[in-house]
């Protein structure tokens, strides 16, 4: 298997230009560690990693491809551990039903509040 985040730049001591954003936390800007990355998911051109801060505790995932232009990262910042991100991922996709079936039951529980 190939690296996640591939080592520093010897001369520079810097990452690639494309996963710059995921090198350090968003938070607390502590330096990552390739060894503190966990790979989720893997594809041909696309890796799903998880990575959780040893000094914040705070979380990214990131969605990290590669493709003809170069590398490019996708991140959020989340309270979510590696293995609900995996049973989150498992879920079907929310639809447009779902979220009128939420809206329409928050309203009757309004309705029921207000009588």
């Amino acid at each position: 298997m190939r690296d996640i985040i591939p080592p520093r730049d010897n001369k520079s001591g810097k990452f690639p230009e494309g996963l710059r954003i995921i090198s350090h936390c968003p938070v607390c800007h502590y330096n990552y560690n390739q060894a503190e990355v966990k790979l989720l998911e893997e594809s041909d051109n696309a890796q799903l990693i998880y990575i959780r801060c040893k000094n914040c505790h705070s979380a990214i995932v990131a969605l990290v491809s590669i493709n003809s232009i170069g590398i490019s990262s996708i991140g959020l910042v989340t309270d979510l551990d590696d293995n609900e991100v995996k049973n989150f991922k498992e879920l079907s996709e929310v639809n447009g039903d779902d979220v009128l079936s939420i809206y329409q039951a928050l309203e009757n529980f309004k309705e029921g509040v207000r009588a």
